[in-house]
């Protein structure tokens, strides 16, 4: 049965390789994504539940066994994320098939969507240092196709930064790694951990912990290093953006999450108020670029960035409850996050702009886009009893009980602002007078409304459902702060 965790990352590969031979038969290549995404998402939920009911899962590829061999690790928190992947990658896949363009199509669309997909469910299941940078390298590959497909000025010019910072952030992961292999001899992330409790250097593992620490928030856009994300999201296709922005910036935070709990403990008053105070200034300037801003895509871009300090936070606050709180805040964030990015692209599809001020009236016109915006607009404010709400909440009350106050006002002033920056899209695109024209009034967009329905159901549900979530996810901060159970189930002890 340990072969099945295997499959996440090898069924998309595979038929993304398969998809390069169909270039030219889009009708083809859509029936056998759509099948294959559902398939993913299937398998990722019935490993989820394996893992659940029989504890960490260990695959060891060639029979090489750890740490000499490459493994593949499926504990809670990765089946966790591996599921929301599925989920994100089925829903945005359904989105590209209504508004994605032929043109699209036939540049590899389809082949580059698997890859991308196969290398964020590699990096979470990797159990291995270098093959973490393997994964990443194949999704930051793909992505970059992904990000200029379509070719247009405004894409080229802010991709090439988005491909810049992201190279840079390559090189540094391997200093990194080239560290860490001279201070422990090795590169399998629970024999790390196993010989980081050994090792009296906390000088030398601090500047590593770092050093790792700027590579993931790179790639996860946390400050000072966010400049990048929000004119690089905001050219690309929808579907595409709301990929990127629901699921590939988490890659980097479930990294971080993954290598401050297992292998960077020794020293947490150091690394992990680090974290606190780095989360804290996200969150401000995230929020403060959402309010500035009066253009639909780029509010809900610097609403990523806010997004991921709470995450951040999480971490750095490093309880059991701030834990399962922040990894419920992730989920919440990439099922209302892809969501609203969606919401975006139908809009523009009716109003032909995201400029707010020559958007207006979309609610008389299209009330079922409007209000499905609305309830995905107040979960991530955080109003209950929806699943923004039952995620902030427990961070909050963690931040309280560790007497950190100063990050908690942050946290809840950040919220004041997230929920203003909506309320100036609900008034300025959904409420007041009609700008579009009649014809634009009469444009039937229910096809793409469809796809975006099941991620509003759940930010729904995951509140109502807030307590069993909860339970849940507090199994899973207890064995991510347990490192014993993870070096345990990889080293065979």
């Amino acid at each position: 049965m340990n072969n099945l965790i295997i499959l996440p990352i090898l069924i998309p590969f595979i038929i993304g390789t398969v998809l390069i031979l169909f270039s030219k038969q889009h009708t083809l290549q859509r029936v056998i994504s759509g099948i294959t995404a559902i398939g993913m998402l299937i398998v990722s939920i019935y490993v989820a539940v394996f893992v659940y009911q029989n504890g960490v899962t260990v695959l060891e590829l060639g029979n090489w066994s750890a740490p000499f061999g490459i493994v593949l690790v499926a504990d809670m928190f990765a089946t966790v994320m591996v599921a929301l992947s599925g989920l994100i990658g089925v829903v945005c896949l359904f989105f590209a098939f209504q508004t994605i363009s032929p043109q699209r199509e036939k540049f590899f669309f389809y082949p580059f969507y698997f890859f991308l997909l196969a290398g964020v469910n590699g990096a979470f299941l990797t159990g291995d240092l270098f093959n973490l940078f393997v994964f990443f390298e194949v999704m930051l590959i793909s992505s970059y196709v992904l990000v200029v497909m379509g070719g247009t000025k405004f894409q080229l010019r802010e991709s090439f930064k988005y491909v810049a910072i992201n190279v840079f952030a390559s090189i540094l992961f391997i200093v990194a790694i080239a560290y860490i292999y001279a201070v422990t001899g090795t590169l399998n992330m629970a024999h790390i951990a196993e010989r980081v409790t050994l090792l009296e250097q906390t000088g030398v593992l601090n500047v590593i912990a770092v050093v790792l620490f700027s590579v993931f928030a790179m790639k996860g856009a946390l400050f000072p290093l966010y400049f990048w994300l929000p004119r690089a999201y905001f050219g690309p296709p929808t579907a595409i953006t709301a990929l990127f922005g629901g699921l590939l910036t988490k890659v980097g935070i479930y990294a971080i999450i993954r290598t401050f709990t297992l292998m960077f403990t020794h020293d947490p008053g150091f690394t992990h108020n680090l974290l606190l105070v780095i989360g804290g200034l996200t969150m401000v300037i995230g929020g403060l670029g959402a309010v500035s801003n009066f253009d639909f895509k780029m509010i809900l871009s610097y609403h990523i960035i806010s997004q991921i300090g709470y995450m951040i936070m999480g971490i750095g606050l490093y309880s059991q409850l701030a834990l399962a709180a922040a990894i419920f805040y992730i989920a919440h964030n990439i099922i209302v996050k892809s969501a609203l990015f969606l919401f975006a692209g139908a809009t523009q599809a009716v109003t032909g702009t995201t400029k707010l001020k020559e958007m207006g009236g979309v609610l008389k016109t299209h009330p079922y886009l409007a209000w499905m915006f609305f309830i995905s607009a107040l979960a991530i404010a955080g109003i209950p009893p929806l699943s923004g709400f039952f995620s902030k909440f427990p961070l909050v009350i963690a931040g309280f009980e560790g007497g950190n106050y100063v990050i908690t006002a942050v946290a809840l002033a950040t919220g004041m602002l997230t929920l203003f920056s909506m309320i100036k899209i609900m008034m300025y695109v959904y409420w007041g007078e009609q700008k579009h024209t009649e014809e634009q009034a009469k444009k039937k967009i229910g096809h793409l409304l469809l796809p975006i329905v099941p991620l509003v159901a759940l930010a729904i549900i995951l509140g109502i459902a807030a307590e069993p979530v909860i339970t849940y996810l507090l199994l899973v901060s207890e064995q991510i702060l347990d490192p014993s159970i993870y070096i345990e189930s990889v080293l065979k002890e």
